[in-house]
């Protein structure tokens, strides 16, 4: 008997676009979400607009409403997880105005999600971008008072303390030192007791697993400037997202908390880098942004290359003006990402 692959939730809207796996809308998450079953998303994984000081085009909150503003969707995304569901949040560091000191607010948030609204704590990540501009301008280039700050603090969340979770979807490669081990144990290791009293058996780093356990900090530059989306946002004239965070980091936690077919949502859309990955992967996914320019570009990640600028400027208007796009008829021409 062939199984039926699951769809995707019903919303009383339409979708901007639609892919062979998932849905973009345009939209306030707060309401999307609201019209999803309870119990029923596996994760929710995301990088809503930061607290900084500055306003930003992409309508980030001013730091002292932040934290509220932000419970009011992760009350809802608990309601919606599953009870083996994740919530995996991003969040960049900020300073205090006028001063050379770190705010608090990222770490406010996780108290808060934890204390009041009732996620359990998973794991803290750190994701290190070691391409990331020295900033802020004022304490790091001008006075030379504080350190590049190159570190986002993410912060894995659930429903229980059972969240789904596999690392062996995520290894990392081996070091070389590894290797060495691997081919020849004895020469390299002997077995011993650590001076901290833990009992190394033989049997303890000489077996080949396929790759070494990730850690929580996670070096993925992000310096992609020239790619697909952003080759036509600029042939169409489309204003590109500004804070678009590479492919690797939602591919980690994807791979790393979801299987095939599981639903992946992201509630600060952005360009749905999300979605481009969770569509390679074989997840369901669902992306929420309540602007309609950046869920129009974003669909640039669904379509083949070669496309003439004036389809580009057709696919895109029509989003932008409300209109339904299918793209699943570029589906066997994409490849979306390696």
């Amino acid at each position: 008997m062939v199984q039926r692959k699951p769809g995707l939730p019903k919303l009383k809207i339409a979708a901007a676009y639609r892919t062979n796996n998932g849905a973009a809308y345009i939209g306030d998450s707060r309401e999307l979400l609201e019209q999803l079953p309870d119990d029923s998303v596996n994760l929710v994984l995301t990088s809503p607009p930061f607290a900084l000081l500055r306003q930003k085009s992409y309508g980030n909150k001013p730091q002292d409403e932040y934290v509220d503003w932000l419970m009011s969707f992760a009350e809802i995304v608990l309601r919606k997880l599953r009870d083996d569901g994740s919530f995996v949040i991003d969040l960049g560091g900020s300073y205090e105005r006028g001063s050379p000191t770190r705010s608090l607010y990222n770490f406010r948030v996780l108290l808060k999600l934890c204390d009041e609204i009732g996620f359990v704590f998973a794991e803290d990540f750190y994701w290190f971008n070691p391409s990331k501009l020295p900033s802020p301008i004022e304490w790091v280039n001008k006075r030379k008072l504080r350190a590049k700050d190159s570190v986002n603090t993410v912060w894995w969340l659930g429903k229980t303390p059972w969240m789904k979770a596999n690392c062996s979807n995520v290894l990392t490669e081996y070091s070389d030192r590894m290797k060495k081990l691997l081919e020849d144990p004895e020469r390299f290791y002997q077995p011993a007791k650590r001076p901290s009293g833990h009992d190394i058996t033989d049997k303890f780093g000489s077996k080949n697993n396929g790759g070494a356990i990730p850690s929580n900090l996670l070096q993925i530059p992000n310096s992609e400037s020239n790619g697909q989306y952003t080759a036509a946002c600029k042939a169409v004239d489309a204003r590109r997202h500004p804070a678009r965070f590479p492919a690797k980091l939602p591919q980690f936690f994807i791979r790393f908390l979801t299987d095939p077919g599981d639903l992946v949502i992201d509630i600060f859309a952005g360009s749905n880098t999300t979605g481009m990955v969770a569509e390679t992967e074989e997840r369901r996914w669902l992306s929420f942004d309540e602007s309609s320019e950046y869920v129009a570009a974003s669909a640039f990640r669904f379509v083949p290359k070669g496309l003439s600028d004036d389809e580009l400027k057709l696919l895109y208007s029509q989003i932008e003006s409300g209109g339904t796009i299918d793209l699943k008829k570029y589906s066997k021409q994409l490849e979306l990402f390696s």
